[in-house]
This record gives C-alpha cells, sequence and structure tokens, in this order.
C-alpha cells in the first residue's frame, strides 16, 4: 500500500521548508533510510532519509518550492502501484491535523461578478491585502482579474508599478528566520549598548606567536573567549537568560560565535568553551565556521548560545550596536584594530585602538554593571598571553 510521508518538523518551532533537490526521481527505488530529499530550513540544508523502502510514486512538490510542515512530501509504494491523490493510504496524522481530514482543494469557489464581497470590501486573500500594504496599494481602486473578480497578486503588483520598477524576491527560510528572531529581540528586550576601546597589542602578539608555534592560523575569536569566559564567571548575569519573572544564570558557558556566510549571520557554539584552551576553542570555531558556511553544520551548533561574540572586525567594522540574541542577556561585538593617535604615558603617539561595543538587557542589568563588566573585558584583553 502507497505510503504517504508529510514534512516532519526537523528543527525546533519549524513552519516551512524550501525543497533543494529531490535524490530519488518519481519512479527510481529508494532503500529504508537512504538520502531522498534535501531542504533548506531557517538554519541549515537538511538531508531528510526515505522512511521506508519502496518505489517513489509522488513528489510533494518540485525543487525550488517551499511548502509548510505537515504538508505531502512524498508518497512511496511497490513496484507498479498506482497512486492516487487523495485516495486511500496508510494513515497518518500532520500536527494540527487529522489523518483523512485535511484534503488538497481543487478550482475555485464560485463568487459573484464583482469584485466587492458583500460587505463591499474589495474581494482578496489575505496574502494578497498584506501585499497591497506592502506596496502601498489602495485595494478598492484595482479591478480583479481572479475568478469572479477576485484581486490577485498580479493585479496588485501591476497597480504598484506606478511608484518605479521594482522587483520581488521572496527571501530565503534562512534569511526569513533571521528576520524573525531579530525583530523579537529588539521588540521584547530593552537594549543599551556601551562602548569601549583596548590596546590589542598584547592579543595579537599572542596571536602571532600561537599561529608561528601551530603551524596555522588562530582564529581571533579563540583569544576573544579566553578573555570573556572568566568575566562571565565573575557577572552571571550577563550569561543568562529572563524567563517571565525569573532570572535563569547559566552555569554552562556556551559561547555563540557570530558567522558571515553568503546566506546571513549564523550563531555557531561552541559548547562548554571555559573547559577548553586556545587550541581546542580554535579547532572547535575553525570546524564551526566552515560547516556554517558550507551549510552542512548540524542545528544543535546554532542553539543554545549562553552569551555571544561577534567579531565585526573581521569585515571591516568597528563599533556597532549588535542586537541580543533572543533567549540571552548580552553580546559583545569586537570591530577592527585601527592605528590612531594614543596617549601613552603623558605623549600622544602612534598606537592601535580596538573598538569594542557590548549590548545588554537592560531589564537585568544596570548601566554601572555594563561599565564594570566591559571594562574587564578590557582588561583581560590587554594583558592576555599565549
Amino acid at each position: 500500500m502507497a505510503f504517504e510521508f508529510h514534512l516532519p518538523d526537523i528543527g525546533e518551532g519549524l513552519t516551512e521548508a524550501t525543497i533543494v533537490s529531490w535524490r530519488v526521481p518519481v519512479g527510481a527505488t529508494v532503500g529504508l533510510d537512504e538520502p531522498m530529499v534535501e531542504v533548506e530550513t531557517d538554519k541549515a540544508v537538511v538531508e531528510i532519509p526515505a522512511p521506508r523502502a519502496g518505489v517513489v510514486l509522488h513528489h510533494g512538490a518540485p525543487a525550488g518550492a517551499t511548502i509548510a510542515v505537515g504538508s505531502l512530501l512524498v508518497v512511496i509504494g511497490e513496484a507498479g502501484e498506482v497512486w492516487v491523490s487523495g485516495a486511500a493510504a496508510t494513515p497518518r496524522v500532520s500536527p494540527g491535523r487529522q489523518a483523512g481530514v485535511a484534503k488538497p482543494i481543487v478550482g475555485h469557489l464560485e463568487e459573484g461578478p464583482t469584485s466587492e464581497s458583500v460587505s463591499g470590501k474589495p474581494r482578496a486573500l489575505p496574502l494578497v491585502r498584506r501585499l497591497a500594504a506592502t506596496l502601498g496599494v489602495d485595494l478598492s481602486t484595482v479591478r480583479g482579474s481572479g475568478p469572479g473578480g477576485r484581486i490577485v497578486r498580479g493585479d496588485v503588483e501591476a497597480a504598484g508599478r506606478g511608484s518605479g520598477p521594482a522587483e520581488r524576491v521572496r527571501m530565503s527560510p534562512t534569511r526569513l528566520a533571521i528576520a524573525r528572531n531579530l525583530t523579537r529581540s529588539w521588540q521584547e528586550i530593552p537594549h543599551v549598548t556601551t562602548f569601549g576601546v583596548a590596546d590589542p597589542k598584547a592579543l595579537l602578539s599572542a596571536r602571532s606567536l600561537l599561529a608561528r608555534a601551530g603551524g596555522e592560523p588562530v582564529p581571533l575569536e579563540a583569544l576573544l573567549v579566553l578573555a570573556v569566559v572568566p568575566v562571565l564567571r565573575e557577572y552571571p548575569e550577563f550569561n543568562a537568560a529572563v524567563d517571565g519573572d525569573y532570572l535563569v544564570l547559566r552555569k554552562q558557558l556556551d559561547i555563540g560565535i557570530a558567522v558571515d556566510t553568503p546566506e546571513g549571520l549564523m550563531v555557531a557554539v561552541v559548547r562548554s568553551a571555559d573547559t577548553r584552551d586556545v587550541a581546542g576553542l580554535s579547532a572547535v570555531i575553525v570546524r564551526l565556521a566552515a560547516a556554517a558556511r558550507a551549510r552542512t553544520i548540524a542545528a544543535a551548533d546554532l542553539r543554545g548560545a549562553t552569551f555571544t561574540i561577534s567579531n565585526i572586525g573581521a569585515v571591516g567594522g568597528g563599533y556597532g550596536t549588535p542586537i541580543i540574541p533572543y533567549g540571552t542577556t548580552a553580546i559583545l561585538s569586537v570591530g577592527r584594530a585601527e592605528e590612531k593617535a594614543v596617549v601613552r604615558q603623558g605623549s600622544v603617539v602612534v598606537g592601535m585602538e580596538l573598538p569594542l561595543s557590548l549590548s545588554y538587557d537592560h531589564r537585568v542589568i544596570d548601566g554601572a554593571r555594563g561599565r564594570a563588566f566591559l571594562a574587564a573585558v578590557i582588561t583581560n584583553i590587554e594583558g592576555i598571553t599565549k
């Protein structure tokens, strides 16, 4: 009997995924747990194995399409079997649905000959109304070309062209996830950002010595983690989370490292950072960063950071106002070290300055604690050794 397999929730809170490529075409045989399809979630490209052995009878969506969790992904049956949409198949309960209840709607609803509903409002689906709001189009001025005079997407896009040429490009699942998470953080967390500057001479010297000794570059983030870890122990509210009326002071130090990838910024998590030396930190940071850029990083490695370090200096940045990752209370942004006219022992000389920006949750951290935390980090950066 044909087995209908629906898109599962393969990530924490996943709502949809985009089909990247089908590994097994319709009509081909697939074995149990063999790679069947690649999908792009909001964090990574994930390979979904076949839930059973058999012949692929139907693809629920082509490559490039985005489908919701619970939607039909694939149908697998026996050789020579014919699957008909809507026919009885192996029962399966999708999230929030009952097996056999949700069926595809074929055709369209019959409507009257005008583009206005009984309420007098233009006929348009919610998705089309949101598009009109985005483009600044007044639906009452649009003539619908859809069934029964319904206003469809093309009608709104055509009406919006009067303001100039534009192209609508759907954001990738990764970019959509970034947008959702940052919006939630910005809306719910009262941000405060404090700035400081460190003399990076010791930091850069230690990095150079370690690279020569080990024969390969040492990521700056590895040394920054070493500088931050003891300060997080001294100021535990910076390694915490707000949960209703409670502040959860985390005992583990799982440091998030912001990684710039072609798909957007990802935060890879170095677990138990306080138990690793500089060589161990370097190895795991290099591995995670490479996996994030290649879109092969495990979803678990992108969750659960307790504090985040963002090295914006790697892309030429200086000071910034970093947004706190949701579920944490602080983030440290480190800019590019540059030569400046600085005062050293009462004289103005050419020296190096490392710009630092610390954003923290003002609900639980006051300004004095924020300045004290950053001052302690600066002290550790300026006193770091190999």
